[in-house]
């Protein structure tokens, strides 16, 4: 108790201000920058729509969990719930020696599970405890989905025993290695979701953070929680390509290809079909006929009538129409190829992307529909320097791409997938691929010459990239270790004779 006429430590959440009140510093510069660039709301609506009725639940506030008087407070915790991160130690220090008893009658908490205790000495009547994962770039499927049940579960009790008001910490942390922007994505999707669908009994949804954690909470917060229409508009194109499912939970398309247009199997393809009818199919593509707005703005660029500036913004304001598009259009039949797919961090500690060549069946799918995939997977990356690792392993003739379809790919994205590309490892090439790249880097786009370097083996990958930081698909891991046996062998055998 407090001594009489002393100002409490706690802090009324009836206090503190909303979201939908909070205002945007930077709200009119952004719609400004954003207005010319995007096509209409109508023709491509926000997966994350302004509502002001969950605005006006959800709050951010800087402080210390432990101090909140609400209905139930968040503990971040290891499967012991005995971590002694500040969080947890903060909340047993003011909730009283008699939480830690309660915590031992508990006999511990699985990851992504929620348990609750009574909130004994605190503000707070309940506190729910839960346990985040610990991230491997390995296991980050894992990963992403038991964070998701830390957030929905907490939501879940929440709603079930009938609570106003809920605060959350970063589940999270940093030392379990869950990068914060990454985790702040699934946390804030899933507390939508689950409001938009489950939500009306819960009153208010409270994110508590640091001074290190806020900047990063108020920049994500407008992609999900938008103030208005213009700021839903603006954050459009800064959405991830990853959103989860109507609920918010990650998804994992199965692996299965959907073909519409060409029966037949694809070993079929691949012995009866040579290289001219696959690339006549390419080109039959809806993608492969929009040249017209090209041609004309490059007519304009020769006869001078362009300025730089003006290029710039054409280039812009269709990437983001193409982006747009991708976000709106249905492409889990182009996931469900498992093509390409972000994994760990290169020995710079840049974001990874892989891409597996087996995987493409150019002839049997939708060219466009697989640029739009890319541009969906890849637009967020690429605000930050990254690697790519193409793996040509077995392909075969339906696997190949056609040199103008990556041609018109290099000329539609935006400059920051040119710019911050530091790396194309292709592995396993073989003689036709690395001729067909040569001229393709030197004759057809730009500045990615020097970027593409030739992989014989994965010992050679692994020199830039750790083992431990890329999932490799296990048919590359059984060709490479033949590969390499093969090439011990031959050798062995040489200094024999």
């Amino acid at each position: 108790m407090d001594p009489l006429g002393a100002r409490s430590q706690f802090v009324e959440v009836q206090t503190l201000s909303t979201w939908e009140r909070q205002p945007d510093p930077e709200g009119e510069e952004t719609e400004k920058e954003y207005t010319d660039s995007l096509v209409s709301q109508e023709a491509f609506p926000s997966p994350f729509p302004y509502r002001e009725d969950i605005n006006r639940k959800i709050v951010l506030y800087n402080g210390d969990v432990a101090l909140l008087n609400c209905t139930a407070i968040v503990n971040t915790s290891n499967e012991t719930l005995t971590d002694k991160n500040p969080i947890s130690e903060s909340i047993l220090l003011h909730a009283g020696p008699e939480l830690r008893d309660e915590l031992l009658k508990l006999n511990g908490c699985r990851t992504g599970e929620a348990k609750m205790t009574k909130g004994f000495n605190l503000a707070a009547r309940f506190i729910i405890h839960t346990v985040g994962p610990k991230y491997k770039a390995k296991y980050r499927t894992a990963a992403e989905s038991s964070l998701y049940s830390c957030y929905r579960n907490v939501m879940q009790l929440a709603k079930e025993q009938a609570m106003a008001s809920v605060a959350f910490c970063v589940v999270s942390t940093t030392r379990r290695g869950y990068a914060l922007e990454d985790a702040t994505h699934i946390a804030f999707r899933t507390v939508r979701r689950f409001l938009e669908n489950h939500g009306k009994s819960i009153e208010m949804v409270v994110f508590a953070v640091t001074d290190m954690e806020e900047p990063t909470y108020r920049k994500l917060l407008p992609l999900y929680y938008p103030r208005s229409e213009e700021e839903e508009r603006a954050s459009l194109p800064l959405i991830p390509a990853d959103i989860g499912n109507s609920e918010g939970e990650p998804v994992v398309p199965e692996r299965q290809i959907r073909i519409a247009e060409k029966p037949g199997s694809l070993e079929d393809d691949c012995e009866e079909e040579t290289l001219d009818s696959d690339l006549g199919q390419v080109g039959n593509h809806a993608f492969a006929r929009m040249e017209g707005d090209v041609d004309k703005q490059r007519k304009l660029i020769l006869q001078g009538q362009l300025s730089d500036a003006t290029i710039h913004k054409q280039h812009q304001r269709n990437y983001n129409r193409w982006l747009c598009r991708a976000r709106a259009e249905d492409l889990s039949d182009i996931a469900a190829l498992k093509a390409l797919y972000q994994t760990g961090v290169d020995m710079c500690g840049r974001t990874v992307m892989v891409l597996v060549g087996r995987n493409i069946p150019v002839t049997l799918i939708d060219m466009e529909k697989a640029l739009l995939y890319f541009i969906h997977v890849m637009d967020h990356i690429t605000v930050k320097e990254y690697a790519m690792v193409y793996f040509h392993t077995l392909t075969g003739e339906h696997n190949h791409l056609d040199p103008e379809f990556l041609k018109k790919l290099y000329e539609i994205v935006d400059a920051k997938f040119k710019k911050n590309l530091r790396a194309f490892y292709f592995v396993h090439p073989s003689f036709r691929s690395k001729v067909s790249t040569w001229f393709f880097t030197r004759f057809s786009v730009s500045g990615m010459k020097e970027k593409v370097h030739h992989v014989e083996t994965l010992q050679q990958l692994f020199t830039c990239i750790l083992p431990e930081q890329i999932d490799i698909p296990p048919f590359v891991l059984e060709y490479d270790a033949r590969v390499r046996a093969y090439k011990h062998h031959s050798s062995t055998c040489g200094k024999l004779n």
